[in-house]
């Protein structure tokens, strides 16, 4: 394993996280309670109670943490490919291209183990974006020893099952579309060009989060649930009762959101990637 492709993840999602965490904010608190009646309301509400700063809540702890994530996210994917592939990645850039299996099966494990780092950071982060007050966590330090007290360890996982079925097939559809985009817009035999890159990594995001969202939805009520939210069991239950009382548009909150916010995410996500791995890895002449 190479160190410097988890630390090329590392950076991009840094980059990528900084670009979208206001989008995301909003996404949060139109998923996880019920007060809101769009995105726009949802907006004229966050900038008239908190200011600019409420779009920015729970950004100190990701910005600090994303690279890990992020990290682990491409460099077990890169790995993962390499290992199914029996190649490297300058022999895939040179037209030996992956198949379709291999991209969707080395992102599924991607996003399997980026569960057990993210699961945490995006509770806190869920919780510090959920409250339109300061009055019950002042900070990532003070929601993490609160979560600790009250919940226990365990509680740093609220919504892990969600999560992880979110994210493992959705990581499999991440890298599929990116790799499948930028292959057909890039001519045989020559190095994807920045529009490409860029094209790609915005398709691949919009197609993973139009998947993702349901569970997406499912993943941040869980997460709020005992801080202010509305107490949960697990998955299914959390599903029942947001079916019962909002109908099937619950699962589709956020959508319009996370798209609006995942192509230019990802487009700079994937450009930063590429353009440091061709720093670190410079191709053949």
């Amino acid at each position: 394993m190479s160190f410097l492709e988890f630390l090329a993840g590392s950076i991009s999602g840094a980059v990528g996280l900084a670009v979208g965490h206001p989008l995301d904010t909003v996404k949060v608190r139109l998923q996880a309670q019920s007060m809101y009646k769009g995105i726009f309301h949802c907006v004229a509400k966050t900038y008239s109670h908190e200011g600019l700063h409420g779009f920015f809540k729970g950004m100190a702890f990701p910005v600090l943490t994303t690279g890990l994530i992020s990290s682990v996210v491409f460099g077990s994917y890169s790995n993962a490919l390499d290992y199914l592939t029996q190649s490297q990645r300058s022999d895939r850039s040179q037209g030996k291209a992956a198949s379709a299996t291999h991209v969707f099966t080395a992102g599924c494990f991607s996003g399997l183990m980026q569960v057990f780092v993210c699961a945490p950071i995006d509770l806190v982060k869920v919780r510090l974006q959920g409250q339109t007050t300061a009055t019950r966590y002042r900070g990532p330090i003070h929601c993490v020893a609160v979560i600790l007290k009250e919940e226990g360890p365990r509680g740093l996982f609220k919504g892990g099952l969600a999560l992880a079925l979110r994210d493992v097939p959705c990581y499999g559809l991440y890298f599929l579309p990116y790799e499948v985009t930028r292959n057909a817009l890039t001519e045989s035999g020559k190095q994807p060009g920045t529009c490409a890159i860029l094209m790609a990594g915005g398709v691949a995001g919009v197609i993973t989060w139009a998947f993702a969202t349901p569970m997406d939805v499912v993943k941040a009520r869980l997460q709020m649930s005992g801080a202010g939210g509305r107490e949960y069991s697990g998955v299914l239950h959390c599903m029942r009762v947001s079916v019962r009382e909002e109908g099937v548009r619950v699962f589709f909150k956020g959508l319009l959101l996370n798209s609006l916010r995942a192509f230019p995410v990802n487009a700079v996500t994937f450009l930063t990637y590429e353009s440091l791995m061709r720093i670190f890895f410079p191709p053949a002449r």
